[in-house]
């Protein structure tokens, strides 16, 4: 006889199971005590401690046990039986469903047994190249970042007012229905005005899809250019987003050489003459992540090329607003006449990294394919996200906010850099970068990044992307320093912190060498 079918052995199981130790209420909680109580007998009989067509204790016995009015538990198993996990049998009592699957029991006795699982019960596909994301980040610490806006400065009370004037009105429940994946027309609309007059493009909103960031327009960007072993052209250093997108995609990506003008237009022409290219992408007014701006004659020059060759050019809007010594130079796709410039951007770089609104422009075929591929991703954008922007720039109240903190990261830029010149030239060189939220610095051959991350712990300074800088382990020794983010405060104790970790290290390997 099958010992699960055993009633003897079910009324021992169920007497054995203590209830009072496994079950936890909480009356400070929101959710009412019999809802408590139904789902953790559910997960009792999900997990097998309670198996199929087991007795349960009586609704008085249950609330003795529990320090609970029967009436909850009544109600419990009310709700239970209402879902479909127990009978309850006149004269009999409360039963398990007998129509629950047979599980496997679970040892009750093993501590935290509901607890939830930590590990899959399937393989699943990893991507090695991508480290997960952690915010566990402690208060003392600084961390050295790539380039990032201070999100303290964020224009949070103007969005605010605008976004809860858009959903007071009544006609804005037409917006909160499913819509169309090019992204808000209002938003696509004011966007081409406002990109015309800041980058001289020539475009209307047939020309604009609305993303999530432009981190979703590089991606839909190499879905349409690149297949597997496609070549896509990149600068010897790059950004490292960008390249794991197109190595996911594929692609085998080709490097040249970066000098202070930008992409080296000469290595480019040899490429293009012996190789089949399909794709360049090029962060033109900073490039990422050495800062320096494409000179306007590479700029023509490579439109010249692309023309010729017919490849695309992948131009991301980088750090475009934010320049210090003279005005932008315009963008590669301003000067497009023949439709080669896919062109990428987010306004939340502008804003605040929470705020997932970005475009992507090109010519209005390539933007209504990148709305049909876009459905495998993102059914559609936050519509109400979109009309609140679209508002922010009509009103004027981006050029405001960008000139604001234009003002304020100019000056952390030069205090930043006079800091660094003063107290770590001995360590550091650097160029002071004409715009965006970060500078470029080429530590001493003599150290090394790996070692400076290790001792700055100590001084709570925290160094962790300084592996992303040189994919082809080129040895160049240089890093990003955002500085944006910081006060002037935070900055001269940054530097202190650093200058100490790098007097460490140069201790400790001058003792090495001693040693040696």
């Amino acid at each position: 006889m099958d010992y699960l079918s055993n009633p003897e052995y079910k009324n021992r199981v169920v007497q054995m199971i203590p209830y009072k130790s496994i079950v936890k209420l909480y009356k400070d909680k929101k959710k009412p005590l019999y809802l408590q109580l139904a789902n953790q007998l559910m997960q009792l009989i999900k997990e097998g401690t309670l198996i199929s067509d087991a007795p349960l204790p009586s609704s008085r016995k249950l609330a003795e046990l529990l320090n609970l009015h029967r009436k909850t538990v009544i109600a419990a198993y009310e709700e239970l039986q209402l879902q479909g996990w127990i009978t309850t049998i006149p004269k009999k009592g409360t039963f398990v469903n007998s129509k629950v699957p047979i599980i496997v029991q679970k040892d009750f006795k093993v501590k935290n047994a509901i607890n939830k699982k930590t590990i899959a019960g399937f393989t699943f596909y990893k991507n090695k190249e991508l480290i997960p994301h952690t915010n566990n980040q402690k208060k003392e610490l600084i961390y050295i970042n790539d380039g990032v806006p201070d999100t303290r400065l964020a224009p949070l009370k103007e969005l605010a007012i605008i976004y809860r004037n858009i959903v007071s009105k009544k006609n804005t429940i037409q917006y909160i229905n499913y819509g169309t994946t090019h992204g808000n027309n209002d938003l696509r609309r004011v966007l081409a005005i406002y990109l015309n007059q800041t980058r001289g493009l020539k475009i209307t909103e047939e020309n604009i899809l609305i993303t999530r960031g432009s981190q979703m327009g590089i991606y839909l960007s190499s879905q349409l250019i690149i297949k597997q072993k496609d070549i896509i052209v990149t600068g010897e250093t790059n950004y490292i987003s960008a390249d794991r997108t197109f190595l996911h995609q594929g692609a085998e990506i080709k490097r040249i050489k970066v000098d202070t003008n930008g992409l080296c237009i000469n290595d480019l022409e040899k490429l293009c003459a012996t190789t089949k290219i399909k794709a360049i992408y090029i962060t033109s007014h900073h490039h990422h992540p050495t800062t320096v701006t494409l000179s306007a004659e590479r700029r023509i020059a490579i439109l010249q090329l692309a023309k010729k060759y017919n490849f695309a050019i992948l131009e991301d809007d980088y750090d475009y607003d934010f320049h210090y010594s003279h005005s932008p130079i315009l963008p590669l796709a301003s000067h497009d006449t023949n439709g080669n410039v896919i062109y990428l951007g987010s306004i939340c770089k502008s804003v605040a990294p929470v705020f997932r609104v970005g475009y992507m422009i090109a010519t209005k075929d390539v933007i209504n394919e990148a709305a049909t591929r876009r459905k495998y991703i993102d059914r559609q954008g936050d519509a109400l996200l979109e009309m609140t922007f679209s508002k922010f720039i009509a009103n004027g109240d981006l050029q405001r906010h960008t000139n604001k903190v234009l003002k304020i990261y100019k000056e952390r830029r030069d205090l930043f850099c006079k800091l660094i010149k003063e107290e770590l030239s001995e360590f550091l060189e650097f160029e002071i970068p004409k715009g965006g939220m970060a500078i470029w610095v080429v530590l001493h051959k003599k150290y090394k990044w790996k070692q400076i991350a290790e001792i700055s712990e100590k001084h709570n300074l925290r160094i962790t992307d300084w592996k992303n800088y040189d994919p082809t382990n080129s040895g160049h020794n240089g890093m990003r320093f955002g500085f944006a983010s910081y006060t002037l405060k935070e900055i001269e104790i940054l530097v202190l912190r650093l200058k100490k970790t790098l007097e460490e290290v140069k201790k400790e390997n001058n003792g090495h060498l001693k040693h040696c």
